[in-house]
């Protein structure tokens, strides 16, 4: 199967379960932002030092968050019968963890330019695409269309992350 299917050339796409919408709608607005976010941690991991699972376990929350922002909410019984999860609290705390672990260690003062350091960059512009995708999720839950309000507080708890993440990587040079 050929990856140019030709069905999306008038502006719209597929969501899971075959329901189409524009390419406009806020729901592919929402998980395409997580696409892009998903993208930004692929450079954060590249440029890495040894020691970066963290990062690996969020992008395998982002693809499965992708799949659940892909379907409809009148969809959402059938997604979790076929076996998808949905994203959970315990995700979110797991960031939580890992934002207080990372606060203990290190010392901010005053503003923080980004661009110290290649990581600390890759590290700050996958935060700035996390809020933008965070910004893309709430116009979901604006437009009434989201189902679970867990997601916003992940992404909000991972930007935190991100950010921290940039200033230890910063330190660490």
């Amino acid at each position: 199967m050929s990856i140019v299917t030709k069905t999306g050339d008038r502006g719209t796409t597929s969501l899971m379960y075959g329901r189409r919408v524009s390419k406009t709608h806020p729901r592919v607005q929402a998980f395409g932002a997580v696409d892009e976010l998903n993208a930004a941690l692929g450079l954060v991991r590249a440029t890495a030092p040894p020691g970066a699972e963290n990062v690996l376990a969020i992008q395998k929350d982002l693809v499965a968050l992708m799949g659940e922002l892909a379907t409809a909410a009148e969809d959402l019984p059938r997604y979790t019968k076929d076996g998808f999860a949905l994203l959970d609290a315990a995700k979110t705390a797991r960031l939580e963890t890992l934002v207080h672990e990372i606060e203990l260690g290190i010392e901010i003062k005053g503003w923080i330019m980004p661009g110290g350091t290649l990581h600390s960059a890759a590290l700050d512009n996958a935060r700035a695409a996390c809020r933008r995708a965070e910004r893309g999720v709430c116009a979901l839950q604006e437009a009434g269309e989201l189902s679970n309000p867990e997601i916003i507080v992940y992404l909000n708890r991972l930007a935190d992350l991100l950010w921290l993440l940039a200033r230890r990587a910063e330190a660490a040079a």
